[in-house]
């Protein structure tokens, strides 16, 4: 879980920081439970252990759709404002927009905002309620949960993104009609500047939506992630 989980899994916290979040995490949670005796090196033992593999990455993975919605909205932004080209190099997810940074930060704010480091560590001790050691998550319903639940990136970055490339929308079409109405006037030396800066201003206007839709999504992956792993 601490390597796919947001936050959790960034190139910031290194393995040695995630090593020593999984020891304490491990102290805290090893006295509240009573552990099945297995042998680690058997076939029962090492089918255990990989289900607990998988248990951790699906609960990663399940909240890294948010992420993964936040920067496609990032995307979208800054290709209809112009800044398609202005990109920033993030280690944890590549080549990225400047603006998907600045929803990524948002969005980290948001997600210790919500408690969502809290709930994380809270959904792994009940994941061993209520999927005890020896029980497996690996099936063909899981699976499915987990490929609808990917629609979110799609849709999650089309509902952050959707105000400002509307507006944007409305702003070219404005720009299309005066370089109509005046075809000496040069189209890339008045749209390009008009774009920027109506896009500065829209997302000033819309940065409380912004922020309302990302938090939304947290709390929509919470519910989800709980849903694939069946602890409700």
């Amino acid at each position: 879980m601490l390597m796919t989980a947001p936050l959790f899994s960034a190139e910031s916290a290194n393995a040695r920081i995630r090593l020593m979040l999984a020891l304490v995490i491990t102290y805290m949670v090893y006295p509240l439970l009573d552990w099945p005796k297995l042998d680690p090196l058997s076939p029962t033992g090492f089918l255990a252990l990989l289900n607990q593999v998988v248990i951790g990455i699906v609960m990663g993975v399940s909240l890294q759709m948010i992420v993964s919605a936040v920067v496609v909205a990032g995307q979208a932004v800054s290709v209809t404002m112009g800044l398609s080209m202005a990109n920033l190099m993030d280690p944890t997810l590549g080549n990225v927009p400047v603006l998907s940074q600045f929803f990524l930060i948002m969005g980290s704010l948001l997600f210790f905002d919500l408690g969502g480091h809290i709930l994380v560590i809270q959904s792994v001790i009940d994941s061993f309620t209520l999927l005890p050691i020896g029980s497996s998550l690996i099936s063909v319903e899981t699976v499915g949960k987990l490929i609808t639940w990917s629609s979110m990136m799609f849709l999650g970055g089309v509902l952050i993104a959707l105000p400002v490339m509307v507006s944007l929308l409305l702003v070219n079409i404005g720009v299309g009609i005066m370089t109509r109405t005046a075809p000496s006037l040069n189209i890339f030396s008045v749209g390009f500047p008009a774009m920027l800066a109506a896009g500065y201003i829209v997302l000033l206007v819309c940065v409380g939506s912004i922020s309302e839709r990302i938090r939304w999504l947290w709390q929509q992956g919470f519910s989800h992630m709980r849903d694939i792993l069946g602890i409700g």
